[in-house]
């Protein structure tokens, strides 16, 4: 198993009009708002989740943070066991039981999770484990562990797992934590604080009609299980790669160089799996869209260069962001959104604006189980 440093994992970017905190932490193999390979991002979760088996072997049940923590997520559960129940939070609006909570510093602190079938999953392990990419003093973990305590009595008498990529709790974090029966798992532990006040930043660029060119734009839709709502994490892996394979038999024949693969928000663990079957016989990078409001800065330290505003792919009235984008031989675009047409022209006219010119769209169709 690798060992991660702070070099590896941490690189530091400057939030955009944010007074709760002025820094955000940006994870270089996390395939979010930096390109990397596929085959790294897995290889840094891969990490995390052989240590989180190592000491939580009995835990069948995972929750992972929306939105930088998804993928995260599942790749713990899936190194816990293929019976491990998964299931994410969420920012997204649905119809259904939830309980709700607050990420107080981010940039949209409203977060639910699906709770109509959780006093079963919690009864069937002795053990539960929340994921997040980062945990800077626990607060957001405390509030959704609390809440869920006081919904479900069962979870008192469980041992509880904070797998994270980066440790950032003080000894009164870890406290407070160990009060509810909370014990942390890592790759790295940091100690200081960060200030970006040293950068001066812009906002992501507006992206132009001007941009948009006629390009051989392919959907083609493919049925898998929402994670918001909880799936067996070995018949989800399946389906990711049943997805990939869907995908690579489709360019085989194509002599491409580098390869985008670009997720959508929350959704990022198939774009990854996708973007692996493909380095099979291609350069490919993966990352995604983020609602993430982050400064723009050319500082050769800095690493966000270059960024555009976005219609969201779930609600168009919404802005999301693109990062870091440059030329690819081709693009494909991995969504489980419904009726995106705004945000993918948005998309698309980004892309343009670097010359990629093939893009094809895998849209994903939610289904509850399969």
């Amino acid at each position: 198993m690798k060992i991660f440093s702070s070099e590896d994992v941490l690189r530091i970017a400057k939030r955009f009009k944010n007074t709760r905190r002025n820094y955000l932490l940006v994870n270089p193999l996390q395939g979010k708002h930096l390109p990397t390979k596929p085959s790294a991002a897995l290889e840094m979760m891969n990490s995390l989740g052989k240590m989180v088996a190592e000491k939580f072997s009995s835990a069948r049940l995972v929750i992972g943070f929306a939105e930088t923590a998804t993928a995260i997520g599942a790749v713990v559960a899936k190194n816990l066991s293929d019976e491990c129940f998964y299931i994410q939070t969420t920012r997204e609006d649905f119809n259904g039981t939830f309980v709700e909570f607050l990420e107080e510093h981010s940039h949209a602190p409203e977060q639910k999770l699906f709770a109509e079938n959780l006093s079963t999953l919690i009864n069937q392990t002795s053990e539960i484990i929340f994921v997040d990419d980062e945990l800077s003093t626990g607060k957001t973990l405390l509030n959704i562990v609390r809440q869920l305590k006081n919904k479900f009595s069962a979870l008192n008498d469980k041992k509880i797992c904070a797998a994270s990529i980066i440790n950032r709790l003080s000894e009164e974090n870890l406290a407070a934590l160990a009060a509810e029966n909370i014990f942390c798992v890592y790759l790295v532990k940091l100690e200081k604080n960060f200030d970006a006040d040293k950068f001066s930043i812009t906002s992501a660029s507006e992206v132009s009609d001007a941009h948009q060119k006629t390009c051989p734009l392919s959907v083609v839709p493919f049925p898998l299980q929402d994670t918001r709502f909880g799936v067996k994490i070995g018949e989800y892996f399946n389906k990711c790669e049943e997805l990939g394979n869907f995908i690579a038999e489709n360019f085989r024949r194509e002599k491409f160089g580098e390869v985008l693969i670009l997720s959508t928000e929350e959704f990022m663990l198939p774009a990854i799996i996708v973007g692996r079957k493909l380095e099979e016989n291609f350069s490919v990078v993966t990352h995604s869209t983020t609602r993430s409001p982050i400064g723009i800065c050319k500082d050769k330290n800095y690493p966000i260069r270059e960024g555009f505003k976005l219609r969201s792919f779930y609600d168009s009235t919404r802005t999301t962001f693109i990062y870091n984008l440059k030329f690819y031989d081709a693009a494909i675009i991995v969504t489980n959104a419904e009726n995106f047409s705004e945000g993918l022209e948005d998309l698309i006219s980004a892309l343009n604006v670097h010359g990629v010119g093939k893009i094809f769209c895998a849209e994903v169709k939610n289904v509850r189980d399969l």
